[in-house]
């Protein structure tokens, strides 16, 4: 019997062997062992988009999110004139990115 989530629960998710299964449809990986967040978005039982907590990041994987935030942030300020630029505080040039992941409802715990 599945568990089921609705938008903004806390969740975890479960650790678990990566089966072969999860090879082919790229849904599990060990990384994803034990990270925490939200459900931001049901698309189904198969697909729960899952707004993870970056704490609970590796500190690869925060590096890597890091790196590619600033990449996307100076690529896009790169491309803004000086006008548009000007109608930005300093806050909102310097945005943040969610780290989000697409999980199977079956690899989820509530928390």
């Amino acid at each position: 019997m599945s568990v089921k989530f609705k938008e903004g629960d806390r969740i975890r998710i479960v650790t678990r062997p990566v089966t072969p299964e999860d090879r082919k449809s790229n849904r599990y990986f060990n990384h994803m062992a034990g990270l925490t967040g939200k459900v931001a978005n049901i698309y189904g039982p198969e697909e729960i988009a899952v707004q993870i907590d970056k704490d609970t990041l590796t500190q690869t994987a925060r590096e890597v999110h890091s790196e590619a935030i600033r990449r996307l942030r100076g690529k896009w300020i790169d491309e803004l004139s000086e006008e548009a630029k000007s109608k930005f505080t300093d806050q909102e040039l310097q945005f943040d990115a969610h780290y989000v992941l697409l999980v199977r409802g079956d690899d989820l715990e509530k928390l």
